[in-house]
């Protein structure tokens, strides 16, 4: 008895952290009702915190090709990373894309880092709409009740997916080696 309920509990409670598209196909880790993603890693004890922080610093500045991506705070005695990473989403056969500009702070200690990307933007490329960035929380939460704000939604959180998935298994490739 104690085994199912403790396993319906740890069901409700990590539903909280990820939230889904009404097709199941977009997840995105969340929290307080914002893309928020915080992973931890635990590498080889043999890391150590100097040669970990230069591995993530070269890390951040071969990440992001795009011109809006910057590094605000490079402390390597304190192991931290603070900066702005960008994507480039494209859309449409037709040439419409949007820009995804989030924050990112990455903090590394002896043989562990922490990866930290939070404070979301969207901006569209694509006549007839506004071209500033503006928090994607909005847009997301609107997909996920079903009342895309264009068709291109899908692709677009889709290809947000990808690319956070894709940067977090590269920064841990390059942390691992």
């Amino acid at each position: 008895m104690f085994q199912k309920l403790l396993f319906i509990f740890l069901l409700l409670s990590s539903s909280g952290s990820f939230a889904q598209s009404n097709d199941g196909q977009v997840m995105m880790q969340m929290r307080d009702g914002k893309i928020y993603f915080d992973n931890t890693y635990t590498l080889e004890a043999d890391l150590k915190k100097e040669d970990l922080f230069n591995k993530a610093l070269n890390w951040f500045k071969n990440s992001f090709p795009y011109p809006d991506k910057n590094i605000s705070i490079a402390d390597s005695t304190k192991g931290e990373i603070n900066g702005t990473g960008i994507f480039k989403i494209i859309t449409s056969n037709s040439g419409h894309y949007y820009w995804i500009r989030f924050a990112i702070n990455i903090i590394v200690h002896n043989a562990t880092y922490e990866l930290k990307a939070f404070d979301f933007y969207e901006k569209p490329v694509e006549s007839g709409i506004s071209n500033e960035y503006s928090k994607i929380e909005y847009r997301w939460w609107d997909f996920r009740q079903g009342k895309p704000w264009s068709a291109e939604d899908k692709i677009l959180f889709k290809g947000l997916d990808e690319d956070i998935n894709s940067m977090l298994l590269t920064l841990e490739e390059k942390m691992s080696k």
